[in-house]
């Protein structure tokens, strides 16, 4: 069966990498506090080989989206299927997460650290020396490979994080925030390191971010979602081929769609702040 996203493009849910199905997520109140609905009646497809952005205001659920995704937490309703697969759990042999926090071991060189990684993938034992080399090769950390994460700068870290997400051979990488601690000029470096890595290796990457500029800059397509509860209000298509080069960011087209991005959200983050009060007042008189 094929969809019409909003934006106007027919994705084909048998074929999409990633298919979101009317996911709804519930948190139980504290004490007598109300439940919290987190997501509302999210359903979309993500074609396989793209990148996407989830961009929306504090609060929205994006991070609980994509946890779903990755199987970290189960949906009070609706279901996500992953290559026509349904999601009932962690699948580090099909999905790698970078997270804004390095998930390197420090008692483990950077050599190790991938060794241990790729205790849990499909990849044979001949193997994760030298997919290790070339991963670390390819965003200019080959020389670290025998350091300890505490050696290395957080960007430093944030880079063998990406290498190590792209050496475990999934198809599919999800990324919370993970430049989001670093300064602008690392951050840029970076966002262009993933492009290139996703010109070169076709993977399917959902990454949020609160950047409307990351997001222009990275992404096929930015899926913006609405203020709690989180639902899908629109799709903004970037037309942009990979990898992508700095001089994008200085073009027109880059600024109105930066511009764009602006407008959708600018709403969604005044209704946002307006929940977060009224949730604080109430909290307040109970």
């Amino acid at each position: 069966m094929n969809k019409m996203t909003p934006a106007g493009q027919i994705v084909s849910s048998q074929t999409a990498a990633i298919s979101i199905q009317n996911v709804r997520q519930q948190y139980p109140g504290r004490h007598s506090s109300a439940a919290v609905l987190a997501l509302d009646d999210i359903s979309l497809d993500i074609p396989r080989g793209e990148f996407v952005c989830l961009l929306g205001p504090s609060g929205c659920g994006k991070s609980t989206l994509l946890n779903i995704v990755g199987g970290l937490i189960k949906p009070t309703a609706g279901k996500v299927q992953v290559s026509g697969r349904t999601i009932d759990g962690p699948s580090p042999r099909d999905i790698a997460f970078i997270f804004q926090e390095s998930t390197l071991l420090p008692w483990y060189t950077i050599r190790e650290n991938f060794h241990v990684s790729f205790k849990f993938s499909r990849i044979a034992r001949s193997e994760w020396q030298s997919r290790t080399e070339e991963a670390l090769a390819a965003v200019g950390m080959s020389r670290f490979i025998d350091h300890y994460p505490e050696q290395l700068s957080v960007g430093m870290r944030q880079r063998v994080n990406l290498a190590r997400g792209i050496a475990l051979g999934t198809d599919i990488i999800l990324m919370d925030e993970p430049f989001a601690a670093l300064d602008e000029q690392t951050r840029m470096v970076l966002g262009e390191d993933l492009s290139e890595l996703l010109a070169k290796t076709g993977k399917t990457i959902v990454f949020v971010t609160h950047s409307l500029a990351e997001a222009v800059f990275l992404s096929d397509r930015v899926y913006v979602m609405a203020a709690r509860p989180g639902r899908l209000k629109t799709i903004v298509e970037i037309d942009e081929p990979h990898p992508r080069s700095p001089d994008f960011m200085l073009t027109t087209r880059f600024g109105d769609l930066r511009n764009q991005l602006y407008g959708l959200l600018r709403d969604e983050v005044r209704e946002g702040l307006q929940i977060e009060r009224k949730s604080s007042a109430a909290a307040g008189r109970t």
